[in-house]
Order: C-alpha cells, then structure tokens, then sequence
C-alpha cells in the first residue's frame, strides 16, 4: 500500500499494489501495522457495504459526534464513486475545506477519513458498491449530516440535481446548527 496525505490534515489516498501473475491479482487492502505506521486508526470495529443502484445518487455528507466520531476506510468494489470529505474540525487549519477523489473498481485507490471529517459520495455510474471499515461503532442518536449543497463549503459537485435520501436532502445550513 501507498499511503498519500491529502491536505486536510489526517486524510490519506491509499493505493493498493496488487501483485499480478498468470493467475490473476493479490492485494492487501488493509494492515494494522502499516496504519499504525502512519498515525492512522488501525483499530476497525465495523466493516459495512453501500449499494447504490443509481448513478447520480449522493450520500451524504456524514459524520458522527462526540464519543461517536469514527475513522473510515473508503474503498468502491463496484463502480465508481467521487469521493468527497469536509474538514469540520474547528481547530484545524483546513476547516470548512473540501477534498474530493474518484474511486473506481479498477484504480486501486481508497480514502482514509479521519475522526472530524464529514464524508459522502456521488455514484458515477449505476449499481455502485462501497465497502468501508470504520473505527468506532455506528450510534444513532449522534449521527449527523450537512447538506450536499450547502454554500458555506461550495462542494462543487459535477451535477445539479442528484437523487437523494429524504434525510440527506433536509439537512439544515451547517452554520445554522
């Protein structure tokens, strides 16, 4: 694996190497040594997958408080995704930016996504899986969203009017909150 941090401080485009011969591919996509490493959460408590049937969809942007934040480790297995996190650590240098990565079944490419950091994607095609492991239990009752437009972090999405959940679409102006 190669490890690349973004500039919001903690995120990282990890690049699989798969090992090809005759037969096929071998890749380690993940290795606790190798995050701990690079500072990374390496503890992983939960693995879920998101199958999106339409392109176009977002889902998102995500994050957990308090006691709840969690890491994620990012990977699309089917399809392709744009990737998209937001820096929501009032104490970082990079808060309220965004940092955005195609990820795709075939690139070989996955986003670590640090405690602090709202996350979400746009399905570039139809029939999208995305496989993320994450380092804290889900909890409901801190879960938390910003709306995919909202004008205060201008994620300039490459669509206008995407397919949403009822609950991503009513999430209220971050700033408000």
């Amino acid at each position: 694996m190669r490890f690349s941090e973004t500039f919001l401080r903690g995120a990282f485009v990890i690049d699989i190497e798969p090992v090809v011969d005759h037969r096929g591919a071998f890749a380690r996509t993940f290795c606790a040594e190798e995050f701990r490493k690079h500072g990374l959460e390496y503890n992983m408590v939960q693995s879920n997958i998101s199958i999106t049937l339409k392109r176009n969809t977002i889902r998102g942007m995500h994050f957990q408080l308090g006691e709840a934040q969690e890491a994620k480790l990012v990977r699309c297995i089917r399809g392709a995704i744009l990737d998209v996190i937001i820096d929501i650590r009032k104490d970082s240098d990079t808060y309220a930016q965004h940092f955005m990565v195609e990820l795709t079944s075939s690139n070989n490419k996955m986003l670590y996504v640090p405690r602090g950091i709202a996350h979400g994607f746009l399905t570039l095609e139809d029939d999208c899986h995305v496989f993320y492991q994450v380092s804290n239990f889900y909890a409901p009752n801190k879960e938390n969203g910003i709306r995919w437009n909202d004008p205060f972090f201008n994620v300039r999405w490459p669509i206008s009017n995407p397919i949403l959940s009822e609950k991503d679409a009513s999430y209220e102006d971050f700033l408000l909150k």
